[in-house]
């Protein structure tokens, strides 16, 4: 949900600007003089990648915005990693009462028009989800009918389940049956149920 543009419009709005670098070597400087120029009173700062989970310049600045705020950023692509990810960022921000503005693409959810932009991403985002999860369903079935093992493999095939049989009715202990295969004894005694079959007894 975002912060209603007459709610916002009856204060006096803090704005909080919050800049990335996605290199050491990036210059910020831009950002910085952009969101100063918008009037933002405090500039937080990340020198990650786009797809890097861990921001802490982000928290910061997501910690310090109340209902009384606006976060803004020079352009989309340095608060999201993701559309989703942009559009839950934003909707955790209207929950609490703060507006979002992007100055490049001249969006700001303290109005009308901005809030219709971004419900307009939100639904765009949905249909995306929507898409890869129908996209990786009929993908997993064309690959079964080809005969494609879906999930992890085994880890003892066939073959090693008939030879630790021989062995264990040989005589064998589990545990150099194990170290025979190169597998361990949990693997061993899951794919012959071991214990079960000695009684319970430990290798």
């Amino acid at each position: 949900m975002l912060a209603c543009p007459e709610t916002l419009s009856q204060k006096k709005l803090m704005k909080i600007g919050y800049v990335r670098a996605s290199t050491d070597d990036e210059d910020l400087n831009q950002q910085r003089r952009a969101l100063r120029l918008a009037g933002c009173r405090k500039i937080f700062e990340d020198r990650t990648s786009g797809t890097s989970t861990k921001r802490p310049g982000l928290d910061e600045a997501l910690e310090q915005c109340g209902s009384d705020g606006v976060l803004v950023v020079w352009k989309l692509d340095r608060l999201g990693r993701s559309l989703s990810h942009l559009i839950t960022i934003v909707q955790e921000l209207g929950d609490k009462g703060c507006g979002f503005q992007s100055l490049s693409e001249n969006i700001d959810t303290t109005t009308d028009g901005g809030r219709r932009v971004f419900h307009l991403m939100g639904s765009l985002a949905e249909f995306e989800r929507a898409l890869i999860a129908e996209r990786t369903k009929a993908g997993l079935a064309a690959a079964r009918m080809r005969g494609v093992q879906i999930g992890r493999r085994k880890a003892m095939n066939a073959e090693q389940v008939r030879r630790a049989r021989a062995l264990l009715e040989a005589g064998e202990r589990p545990a150099d049956i194990a170290r025979t295969l190169q597998v361990g004894r949990s693997t061993l005694y899951r794919a012959l149920d071991v214990q079960h079959a000695r009684g319970g007894q430990a290798a």
